[in-house]
């Protein structure tokens, strides 16, 4: 059943939809959203669309909005992709309501339960510095990922963010080197990364290797026979940095490019910075996101809670033996 029943009453038939498909592409066709995020919507929709015709529901309620919920759930999709998903099917809800298609069955629904903490691990100190040693640097390839591995690292970039990078994004501010990137989020290159010499330096070596650019070029281009010099794409980088990470034997699923930012702003705290400045680092439109790295950070140091427990009892073995 792939029909939307439309209340015929409150709309004209020229411009009710005549399925669910066609009601969704009506819906993407309304709004002002970049393309990702049309994109997004339309892959949501579209599974949307798939269970509802297979469910062979005649009249959708919020019942049936709240058992799609639960298909995912039983799929093991995860609480991002739930979330992401549902946001679609509640905007297209809105929408049809607006429109006078049909009723908003979908408000109200709540995204899947995201787990507390990271989702991502972070690798430590010494796995990052037998990360960047392992990696040969006498090849053009070697070179170009070294690079990118270090810059995740020494600040804190987002995969899409070194993508969007050109040459002519890297200038002197005051003395200072710095990045211009494209953030999360953003539609212009309004906020930059500050390149010390450890960050800039092997970013100079592989364009020395790379040969003659042009500042328009990606910062970072494809070595494949098929992309030659064009722009890589985030799951390159991605596949780039795992290939990495297995390469010394850290072949964990949730250790992804992402964890490089993790342990970037862990380090910068680490290191002694404030949490303002944590936040500075990694761009956080809400402080709290930042305070998470901090409390992770104390609840495995030495004022973690087991630590105090631990002390207690050995003062407690300490004194028993005493006694005998």
């Amino acid at each position: 059943m792939s029909e939307l029943p439309v209340k015929s009453d409150s709309a004209s038939m020229e411009q009710s939809p005549k399925s669910l498909l066609d009601a969704a592409e009506m819906f993407l066709s309304s709004q002002d959203v970049k393309p990702s995020s049309k994109k997004t919507y339309r892959r949501a929709l579209r599974q949307f669309v798939d269970w509802f015709i297979k469910a062979a529901i005649q009249n959708p309620t919020r019942e049936d909005i709240l058992r799609y919920k639960a298909t995912m759930e039983a799929k093991g999709h995860s609480a991002y992709t739930i979330s992401n998903y549902l946001v679609a099917v509640r905007k297209f809800f809105e929408w049809a309501e607006g429109m006078k298609f049909y009723p908003n069955i979908a408000k109200g629904i709540k995204g899947a339960k995201k787990a507390r903490g990271f989702r991502k691990d972070s690798p430590t100190v010494a796995q990052i510095r037998e990360l960047l040693s392992a990696i040969d640097r006498s090849t053009r390839q070697g070179k170009r990922d070294f690079a990118i591995l270090n810059l995740l690292i020494q600040t804190g970039l987002r995969t899409i963010e070194i993508v969007r990078a050109n040459l002519e994004d890297i200038r002197n501010d005051g003395g200072e080197a710095v990045l211009w990137i494209q953030g999360k989020g953003r539609d212009s290159k309004d906020e930059f990364v500050l390149l010390t010499e450890d960050s800039s330096g092997p970013i100079r070596e592989y364009l020395q290797a790379r040969g003659k650019v042009n500042d328009s070029d990606p910062l970072f281009a494809s070595l494949s026979d098929r992309n030659q010099n064009e722009r890589l794409t985030t799951r390159s980088v991605s596949r780039i940095v795992k290939k990495q990470l297995r390469a010394i034997g850290l072949d964990s699923g949730p250790l992804t490019a992402h964890s490089l930012r993790h342990t970037a702003i862990t380090l910068c705290l680490m290191g002694g910075a404030t949490i303002q400045e944590g936040r500075a680092l990694g761009r956080h439109a809400d402080i709290n996101t930042t305070l998470v790295y901090a409390q992770n950070l104390d609840r495995k140091g030495i004022h973690a809670p087991e630590r105090k427990i631990e002390a207690l009892l050995a003062e407690v073995s300490s004194w028993i033996g005493a006694r005998k």
